[in-house]
Order: structure tokens, then sequence, then C-alpha cells
């Protein structure tokens, strides 16, 4: 299994379409989804990453805290992977309207809508989420941006991005049998797409998990650290397994992820170990085999210096 792919399993990413809107300019306003908002379709998850996807007309996109203002057009999308405050309208300048007070109930019981403005010119989008768990040291959350955006008319993306997001806008207003199911699923591939083509646009200095991912020998490295997890690896053994020197190795996997290899595999052996306590029934012993402790009590230490308490308690204090 690559990193990423891992990683994306034990965050527990579930993603569904939640919101239908259609403004008019003149229009701006203020949203942060959280996750009591979206709890019946969450299953415990404990953060969001919020998207926007422009079905027609355009918008200007900007952080509540500041920054530059973004502009989105048709087939764009908008992803906050952190779900902060941010602002939407055909103009970010106007007084925003929070989204909290706007929002509606469809009358059949579907989707929530929104429908705000002065009467101008007509903006539609779609809006989804992904829950995930978001444990305290997880590369691929810690390592992504405020803003992901990207376009989907661009011929470098794959037809059936654009044609799996216009399919979804579709279904958006019939709702048909299994709707939900096939929009969940979209959500999850939209944000795995997104991930890549972030991943592909990074300059060739960034650092970072994530840049890490397109350097050849720290991508490998994280790779069999991750499918290999229960190893007791040695800095000597994955060196030779991506091909480099011991020192070649620790400097290159350091520079770029920001923590030597062997302190990288403890951290992730945690959250591994996390993700078990929370959604299996296994006893504490096997977990600790699992992600390569030789005994629970080497496992009890460990984790209650990374997450604060001891895994028991922290299972049990666990939705």
């Amino acid at each position: 299994m690559d990193a990423l792919s891992d990683v994306l399993r034990v965050i527990r990413m579930k993603g569904g379409v939640f919101l239908q809107a259609q403004f008019t300019a003149p229009w701006c306003v203020s949203s942060e989804v959280g996750p009591e908002d979206c709890r019946a379709l969450l299953n415990g998850a404990d953060h969001l990453v919020l998207y926007h996807y422009v079905v027609e007309g355009s918008l200007k996109a900007q952080m509540a805290a500041g920054g530059d203002v973004v502009e989105i057009g048709p087939g764009q999308v908008f992803m906050l992977p952190h779900n902060d405050r941010h602002l939407l309208g055909s103009d970010t300048r106007l007084p925003p309207v929070s989204t909290s007070g706007l929002i509606k109930a469809a009358p059949e019981g579907g989707l929530w809508e929104i429908r705000h403005g002065g009467g101008g010119r007509q903006t539609r989008i779609v809006c989804g989420f992904l829950g995930c768990d978001r444990m305290k040291g997880n590369p691929l959350i810690d390592a992504l941006p405020p803003m992901l955006t990207f376009d989907t008319q661009q011929e470098s993306i794959a037809a059936w991005i654009r044609g799996s997001l216009e399919f979804a806008a579709n279904e958006l207003s019939v709702l048909r049998a299994g709707s939900a199911t096939v929009l969940a699923r979209l959500s999850e591939l939209l944000f795995v797409e997104a991930l890549r083509r972030y991943v592909d646009g990074l300059a060739p200095e960034q650092t970072g998990w994530l840049a890490g991912l397109r350097d050849p020998a720290v991508s490998r490295a994280l790779s069999l650290l991750h499918r290999r997890v229960a190893d007791p690896w040695t800095v000597d053994d994955l060196a030779r397994q991506v091909g480099l020197s011991r020192s070649a190795l620790a400097d290159r996997f350091t520079r770029m992820i920001g923590e030597p290899p062997m302190h990288y595999l403890a951290r992730w052996r945690l959250q591994v170990a996390a993700h078990d306590l929370r959604h299996t029934d296994a006893p504490l012993a096997h977990i600790a085999r699992g992600v390569g402790y030789e005994s629970e009590t080497a496992f009890n230490r460990a984790f209650k210096r990374e997450f604060g308490t001891p895994p028991a308690t922290w299972r049990r204090s666990r939705p």
C-alpha cells in the first residue's frame, strides 16, 4: 500500500453532499460548517473538509482571516482542508451574511438549500464535505494548505471528474434511490484527485509530507514504512531497500519530511494504533503487536506520551 492510501485509510474519510445554493448578484456570505451540522452523515468523524463546486456562474472566494481573493468559475472546485471560516460572493468586500441564517431544508426533505442575493447575475454551487478522524500528528491533515482549487475544465483533468460532477449536479435535482451513496463516493474521489494535483503542482524546492510523495527515494521509504509498519526497521535496513546510503537517506528524509525516518515511524505506529483502538474491539496486546511493539507496557508508555492518556482510557473516551 502506498503512503497516501494508508493515511487515507487511517483517517477514515466519509464523503457526502449536503447543500445546493443559488445566489444572485450582489451577494456575499460567510461560511463555516461544523461536524455537528452534518453529524447524522458523519458516523463519528470529528473533522470536516469542505468543498464547493460551481455549476453555473462564478464567485469570488477568500479566507475570512484575510489573504488573496480567488475567482472560481463554472466547473471549478474550491476546497477547504481545515474547514476555516471563509467568504464567498460576487464581491467579498460586501458585508457578509452568515450562511447559518440562510440554510433551509428542501421541501421534500432532501438536501439543504440556499437562495440569496440581489436579483442580478446567477451563480449555482453544490457544497459537499468529507468527514474524517483528526488525530494529533496526522501527517496528511497537518500538511494540507488552507485552500485547494482546481479546474475540471482543463485538458489535463480526467474526463471522469467533469462527468461525475455534472452527474452529481443532476442527481441533486431528483435525489433518486442511492443518490446519497453515489455522491458520498464522488466526494471521496474528488478529494483524492485534488490532493494528487496539488502534489503535482508543488514547486521543486517545496518540502513537507506531500512533497515527499514526489521524491522517489522518500516516497519509496514512506511506502515501505506504511506497508510494513510492524517490522523492526532500522535506518540501515530502510536505506538498503531504497538504494541509498544510510546517511543519504537520513538526510534526505529529514530535510523533506521534517523528522528522521525512525521518529516518523514511531509516530505513525501510534496513529495506526489509535485508529484500531477507536474502530475495533481488538485487545491492547494485539494492537501493540500489530504496530511493532514487543510489549504492552512499552506501547502504553509511548501512547500516553503521544496522546496524553493511556490507550485504554483513550479508547473509552472516544465516541
